[in-house]
């Protein structure tokens, strides 16, 4: 199906690698103008050469005041997917307040500040839009070390809900995707020894972890019309784990 998302205008955070820079090539190839945001010039620019006119823009979304001055003349947005996030992982009775601050402030303030500026855009424009946040799977089941990025996640889930609840009535759709591991180099890296992934393969009824593109189509449908109907909820793109 054609996600018919040509002439659109969408903003990706997080664009430099993985899943970001996935949706951004997708969108790019879709016929939309996209705005690629990354903490990481290098990143930018090389995506900036793979994609031709997408607009580059470069920022912390850890730092409230740089991100606000950043997008404050972002223009008009249609379509935002909130994928940028950190994960520091520590065991529950070693974590850091320096690791709880970064997480959230990056996983769940920086959706809310970055879904304020473009739906307040949308709203003052009386257009319709569409908001995708990158949950994970580990929103609802608990994995070692992850204490601090599951609860940064489950809290997400819960954004979106309320998100979609109250911007509905503004014709702004939210939904989040919540994949399993996902084969990007930083994903590789950390699940290749196959004596750490069996276990969780293992609750995996198709097999295999999710490849970038499995989670770029589910993004694409929900920013689509195709799934004009579809709002507060949270897609599973984890091979059935959930459902184990």
């Amino acid at each position: 199906m054609e996600p018919g998302l040509a002439g659109r205008r969408a903003l990706v955070t997080g664009a430099g690698k993985g899943i970001g820079r996935g949706t951004v090539q997708a969108l790019h190839a879709a016929g939309a103008q996209v705005v690629a945001v990354s903490r990481s010039r290098a990143d930018l620019d090389s995506l900036a050469r793979e994609c031709p006119g997408i607009e580059p823009l470069c920022v912390d979304l850890g730092d409230w005041e740089a991100t606000e001055q950043a997008l404050s003349g972002v223009g008009p947005v249609d379509l935002l997917v909130n994928n940028a996030a950190v994960a520091l992982l520590q065991p529950f009775l070693e974590v850091t307040k320096e690791a709880f601050d970064i997480s959230f402030d990056v996983n769940l303030r920086a959706v809310i500040q970055v879904s304020q500026i473009v739906a307040r855009g949308l709203i003052a424009r009386g257009a319709h839009g569409a908001i995708v946040n990158v949950s994970s799977q580990a929103s609802q089941r608990a994995i070692d070390r992850h204490s601090v990025y599951c609860s940064t996640k489950g809290a997400l889930d819960m954004l979106t809900k309320v998100m979609a609840l109250e911007l509905g009535p503004h014709k702004i759709r939210v939904n989040a995707v919540n994949p399993t591991v996902v084969m990007t180099p930083m994903g590789k890296a950390n699940w290749s020894d196959p004596q750490k992934a069996k276990p969780m393969l293992d609750r995996i009824p198709l097999g295999r972890f999710a490849e970038v593109e499995d989670v770029v189509d589910s993004i694409l449908f929900l920013l689509s019309d195709r799934s004009g109907m579809t709002t507060g909820t949270t897609l599973p793109v984890d091979g059935g784990f959930l459902a184990t």
